[in-house]
């Protein structure tokens, strides 16, 4: 009887500390915009904490069975968890969800008109990620990434050849591949592709194809090179741990 009690207390006591981190005038908001009434009543992308919409005319796609709380805007499940209130959301693009995805506290999301970033299903981007999207960013499942990195596919800039005057390209691709383990302060340009199972230490620079150097790899550097062969986070090992804390109940 006791431990029943405990059960229910332990599980009430979530319940409302959940309710008392979202930002429901948001999440509302968001969802009934975004999707049909269906879709929205279930509350799909929840809001925590203080966020600012600079734009949300973009197109958001779910694909896969339609749970609530699939998608954690602001989702404390960090060591840090005191949020500075600096979140920005600038979605004129498609931004697509293959799943449950988390994005820390502090996050900042640029998709510009016609970019497409999608994220697989378990993928995250930790407390003061950035993510600036103007032609395409796509990340594998469960492509983890650390606090106070970014992805950035362009340049913002014209760069020319002075002796040519050739025009270069200003945005890039950048793809990272399934069970990537992307630590802190990690910086991701255009044109970089990772290969699957594949390990960024922290204050690395990536911006080409890294995928010629096989699996269970771990890169580091500016830029990034091989630095170990035959390493992987233990995927198996932590998946239990990781979806029983990461999904929303």
């Amino acid at each position: 009887m006791i431990n029943s009690l405990r059960k229910v207390y332990r599980r009430c006591k979530k319940k409302w500390k959940f309710f008392k981190s979202v930002n429901w005038i948001k999440t509302i908001y968001f969802n009934y915009k975004k999707f049909p009434y269906a879709i929205a009543r279930k509350l799909p992308v929840i809001f925590y904490g203080n966020v600012r919409f600079n734009s949300i005319k973009g197109t958001v796609i779910i694909e896969g069975p339609i749970k609530k709380a699939m998608i954690g805007f602001g989702q404390r499940y960090e060591a840090i968890t005191k949020a500075k209130g600096t979140a920005e959301l600038f979605l004129d693009g498609t931004f697509v969800f293959k799943g449950h995805v988390q994005f820390g506290i502090d996050y900042f999301i640029h998709i510009a008109e016609d970019a497409y970033c999608e994220f697989g299903h378990m993928s995250s981007m930790a407390s003061s990620g950035k993510i600036i999207c103007q032609e395409k960013i796509v990340l594998g499942t469960y492509s983890r990434i650390g606090s106070e990195s970014q992805l950035i596919d362009t340049n913002f800039h014209q760069m020319i050849d002075t002796l040519t005057g050739e025009k270069f390209n200003m945005t890039s691709p950048i793809t990272l591949g399934s069970y990537n383990f992307i630590s802190n302060r990690v910086s991701i340009m255009q044109k970089t592709i990772t290969p699957n199972n594949c390990t960024i230490a922290s204050n690395t620079l990536c911006n080409k194809d890294y995928r010629s150097l096989g699996e269970n790899i771990l890169i580091g550097g500016i830029p990034a090179k091989l630095l170990k062969e035959n390493i992987s986070r233990d995927w198996n090992g932590e998946r239990e741990k990781l979806e029983d804390s990461l999904i929303v109940k």
